[in-house]
């Protein structure tokens, strides 16, 4: 699949999804790594005031170029904007377990559109996800350990294809929403990179 993203000002150049590399920290050597009595968080720290200091202002304000947003799963494997070619400012990036359309993700979208300008919503889900392992009995297995049942869904799924519709439609038929019209979702497979869209029928 080839995407088309007219982005900052630029002609507009196709983006196809086959070209991803995808690395990680544990197969990356990390300059300056900590020593082994500090956290991941000092780490993280760390790299943050290396990249302050090369950091200019873009000059951007918080409304996506490119007027969309993304909805996708907080996966570890998934790199958004390399795997859609995407920048600085592009999206908004909405990100949580699954991938999947909460109340929140509406809360989210919402103000995407209504106060920043968003137009269009993809939804990506992944292959392997974490929540196909799971089911809503995690919920009774807290409040067994904690004494209180969490507020909160689960959103445990078997069918990966089937929650990308289910999380389509409850975009489609929130009355929050201004433009429904460009709502797609995608699985993404981990194994290759690739996207796969789901027809919401």
């Amino acid at each position: 699949m080839t995407l088309f993203f007219p982005s900052h000002g630029r002609t507009a150049t196709a983006v196809t999804s086959t070209v991803m590399v995808m690395t990680t920290s544990a197969s990356v050597p990390t300059e300056g790594a900590i020593s082994p009595g500090g956290g991941v968080t000092d780490r993280l720290v760390d790299a943050n005031e290396r990249y302050a200091a090369a950091f200019t202002d873009p000059g951007m304000d918080a409304r996506p170029v490119l007027h969309v947003a993304v909805v996708a799963c907080m996966d570890a494997r998934l790199d958004l904007h390399a795997a859609l070619g995407l920048e600085l400012g592009d999206c908004h990036t909405i990100r949580n377990a699954g991938g999947v359309v909460t109340d929140d993700v509406i809360r989210s979208l919402t103000i995407s559109q209504r106060k920043l300008g968003t137009r269009s919503i993809v939804l990506i889900h992944h292959t392997g996800c974490g929540l196909e392992a799971i089911t809503e009995d995690f919920r009774t297995e807290l409040e067994m350990e904690v004494g209180q049942r969490p507020a909160w869904a689960v959103e445990a799924f078997r069918d990966v294809d089937q929650d990308v519709r289910q999380s389509m439609q409850r975009v489609r038929t929130s009355p929050f929403m201004l433009h429904t019209d460009d709502v797609r979702g995608f699985v993404f497979d981990v194994k290759t990179g690739l996207l796969r869209e789901i027809d919401p029928a």
